[in-house]
């Protein structure tokens, strides 16, 4: 059918803008065949891996869209159209679950993950990772991580930091990056000496050489729960289950990422 908007009062012309805005924004207007998954930057290459292989096995693509936890959750409270969520923390999943935006049978904590430092290839430095370590005089230059406040990786690193005594001495020198991958770039080009990230984003760069591990006691426990949004379709719980699968757990494996067994 088609509308000519010009013939219609203010009041009609209004409602029908309403309500095509909202089925084009919704989940029943995403495209057949197709699941769009929001995941946290540390999942990149193992998300599209594992996206290549379900498309290849099952004929339905899974499209990725991977930036920091906080930004993807208010993406999808804004109503972006993802089927589902990987975040690299509870807390944003809690978010919009407070906000009814995931199905909250759907939800299941899928992987875990480690924290280290790193520095450009061959310009590592000596850390022993306990208190009374001087951290701040280990290396010259910047500390990248993520931004401190939001993103997952920086909240872990900034608590690490205060329960080592290693932070009001480091803290002028961090800078906050939008997610963990650009902090990883940071480093990557000299432009950061050391960053906190992910053992898993240490393990995809050839231009960073690992320093050292943090103790897990030293912050959260670090957990990627995954949920299906409100009003996805069932393709993306079928999506979910693969997640849980031992096809993908070998992949997450091989990635360095803990599966977390339920």
């Amino acid at each position: 059918m088609i509308f000519n908007v010009y013939k219609l009062n203010l009041y009609q012309a209004i409602r029908l803008w309403c309500t095509l805005a909202l089925l084009l924004g919704s989940p029943l207007a995403h495209a057949e065949g197709k699941i769009t998954v929001f995941a946290a930057a540390s999942l990149t290459n193992v998300m599209d891996e594992i996206a290549a292989i379900y498309e290849k096995e099952k004929g339905i693509k899974v499209a990725g869209s991977y930036a920091g936890s906080a930004a993807l959750a208010k993406q999808i409270e804004n109503g972006a159209p993802a089927d589902v969520f990987i975040s690299a923390d509870v807390r944003w999943v809690d978010y919009l679950q407070q906000k009814n935006r995931i199905l909250p049978e759907t939800r299941k904590d899928l992987l875990s993950n480690k924290l280290v430092i790193i520095a450009p290839k061959g310009r590592g430095f000596k850390v022993t990772a306990e208190k009374g370590f001087d951290f701040s005089k280990a290396f010259d230059g910047r500390l990248c991580t993520g931004d401190l406040e939001s993103v997952p990786a920086g909240v872990y690193a900034k608590q690490s930091l205060v329960a080592l005594a290693w932070w009001d001495a480091i803290k002028p020198r961090i800078v906050g990056t939008q997610d963990v991958r650009a902090a990883l770039a940071f480093v990557e080009r000299g432009e950061c000496a050391a960053g906190i990230v992910y053992e898993t984003d240490a393990k995809v760069s050839d231009k960073v050489e690992l320093v050292a591990r943090l103790p897990d006691e030293t912050h959260a426990p670090i957990v990627y729960p995954v949920a299906a949004i409100a009003g996805s379709s069932p393709q993306a719980r079928a999506f979910m289950e693969y997640l849980s699968s031992p096809q993908a757990a070998a992949i997450f494996t091989k990635h360095g990422f803990t599966v977390i067994a339920k």
